[in-house]
């Protein structure tokens, strides 16, 4: 599902609030500017699961916001560095508790730095289609596909969090 609208923003992040645990990605671009602009934040739980797009007109991303700063919920990543820079910029806040799988992975012996792509296939079982793996997430519309394979990325990432954690 893509939510470009504030209320479907403050209505999924209400209803994901109270989860033990949510996977996060964001998908930016950074090319010519001095920041990361963030261009979609995907986030799921092990029921619900939605990419949310930054760029739609007047959108409010404030209820993700205050969902990264709700210390009550894990925040579930992978490599998690760059999605929580773009965070802190957006926010002036860091984001947490935080639980990244890459460092996790390499702690129980998936090697150094496992790409995700690696722990999917691995872990999940899957090969993950590349195609839209270098889309200008900045150009809109977002084809479903796009849109598909970017909640892939924090669908799957509960499968590694789960797998990592037992």
């Amino acid at each position: 599902m893509l939510i470009t609208k504030s209320a479907a923003v403050a209505d999924f992040c209400d209803e994901i609030s109270t989860a033990e645990f949510v996977a996060v990605d964001t998908e930016f671009v950074r090319e010519k500017t001095y920041w990361p602009i963030l261009c979609l934040v995907q986030i799921a739980t092990p029921d619900k699961a939605a990419a949310i797009d930054p760029l739609a007109r007047d959108i409010d991303l404030q209820p993700v916001y205050d969902l990264m700063a709700n210390t009550s919920v894990l925040k579930v990543f992978h490599s998690a560095s760059q999605d929580m820079q773009v965070m802190f910029n957006a926010t002036g806040e860091m984001i947490g508790p935080v639980f990244d799988t890459q460092i996790a992975a390499m702690v129980c012996g998936y090697g150094d730095q496992p790409a995700y792509a690696t722990l999917v296939q691995r872990i999940v079982g899957l090969t993950i289609d590349k195609r839209s793996q270098m889309t200008d997430w900045s150009r809109r519309p977002l084809t479903d596909h796009q849109v598909e394979y970017a909640i892939g990325d924090v669908t799957h990432l509960i499968h590694i969090y789960d797998r990592l954690t037992t």
